[in-house]
């Protein structure tokens, strides 16, 4: 397929985007956050190859999508060529990597652009196809919101009989529902299930169901969450969580302060400050590019005014729920001190988890994925939880003084 490029939204995307062309010449496709990466941690070793082929093409911006496509066709032929053959689990596997590319093709697309519901139906068409041959039970499900409805996946765990507990996962600006989910994931593994949802402004459900992200409408993305799960046999009513990763790690602190029947709530790799500065005005502006698409705004003044409305100050007294955030020290889209901030602030019992010197993406997610995994089982067998704030550091695994 030929490059593709969406005209930005921002005002910095629009005149740097040269330079962000330069970075990947010089160092690579993950110039801005880990894409490549969290791709392969998505799909396992298993595409190792496939990614190393993605960053040896990538070296403009305009070629992710196209790199990211290639190998989605792939894996998607190879799936249906094993299928045919009767090799089930070797076409599931490489329809869930299909869908996973397919859905990282999508992020540079920060607009409306006919290729971007292409590539939705391709992912979703390879999800769905996934799902039959998936070594879990895994279903598609559409969560009534007002007079539309969010898209999810519904993972429960293996070899679990009876109501189980369960975690709803949001995504953030770039981490989307088919890759919250990964092969060996922590929750499943620990009995837990997970409702992987696509919320306000988040690609299927801004693309396919027309919703954007307002200052407020995760709170009623997270309600709605609840109250299906409660119409859920399998679900054990009483141990429903929710997590967020980057982004998602803000909506879950609104959340968790408007709704007290969540168990517990956790938010990894953060965005706690008030306005979102570093975010959109001092890091690369792919993020804000992306954010006043989510928010539908094309006007920069006017998104900037809105961006000054998203806030936490003053919730932190109103979540009742135990609280685990977990941070890098040196956080570059979200400065730790505001993170310090709003655990202060928290009067229910609270974990901080802070790894010294490292940036949003904390490097060891084995370490980050287990940490949260265990930290909910916790809360769900009602383990007692003395507040703390706790300092990690990735080269040795162990605690160290701040």
């Amino acid at each position: 397929m030929q490059n593709v490029h969406v005209p930005a939204l921002a005002r910095r995307m629009k005149e740097q985007e040269w330079i962000y062309d330069r970075l990947i010449a010089a160092g690579g496709a993950d110039f801005y956050w880990p894409m490549t990466e969290e791709t392969l941690c998505t799909v396992g070793m298993d595409g190792s190859a496939d990614i190393k082929s993605v960053r040896g093409g990538i070296k403009r911006v305009a070629h992710i999508t196209r790199e990211m496509v290639r190998i989605a066709q792939k894996r998607e032929s190879m799936a249906k060529e094993a299928e045919a053959e009767g090799h089930l689990i070797t076409a599931g596997k490489n329809y869930f990597m299909a869908a996973a590319y397919y859905t990282m093709s999508q992020g540079p697309i920060h607009g409306e652009h006919p290729l971007n519901h292409q590539l939705s139906e391709k992912k979703n068409a390879c999800y769905a196809s996934y799902m039959q041959y998936a070594m879990h039970p895994v279903r598609a499900v559409d969560i009534p919101f007002g007079s539309k409805s969010l898209p999810a996946y519904l993972h429960l765990p293996p070899h679990v009989k009876g109501p189980c507990p369960c975690v709803v996962f949001l995504g953030g600006m770039d981490n989307f529902k088919e890759m919250l989910v990964t092969s060996g994931d922590k929750f499943l593994e620990r009995g837990i299930a997970v409702l992987a949802i696509d919320g306000p402004g988040q690609n299927e459900a801004k693309i396919s169901h027309d919703i954007s992200v307002s200052a407020d409408n995760f709170v009623d993305a997270g309600r709605a969450a609840m109250d299906y799960l409660l119409t859920l046999t399998e679900i054990d009513s009483q141990k429903i969580g929710i997590t967020g990763i980057s982004m998602g790690s803000y909506w879950v602190m609104q959340i968790a302060a408007a709704d007290t029947r969540y168990k517990a709530a956790c938010g990894f790799y953060v965005c706690h400050e008030s306005g979102m500065h570093t975010i959109f005005d001092v890091a690369i502006p792919m993020f804000k590019d992306r954010y006043m698409w989510m928010s539908g705004y094309t006007n920069e003044e006017e998104f900037d005014a809105f961006a000054k409305t998203l806030t936490l100050q003053g919730l932190g007294e109103k979540i009742k729920c135990p609280i685990l955030m977990i941070a890098g020290e040196d956080d570059d889209l979200s400065p730790i001190d505001h993170s310090y901030k709003l655990y202060d602030e928290i009067t229910a019992p609270k974990t901080l988890v802070v790894y010294k010197n490292e940036l949003h993406g904390v490097s060891d997610n084995l370490d980050i994925r287990a940490l949260m995994a265990d930290w909910m089982t916790d809360r769900f067998a009602d383990k007692p939880l003395v507040s703390r704030c706790i300092h990690r550091d990735c080269r040795t695994g162990k605690e160290v003084n701040p």
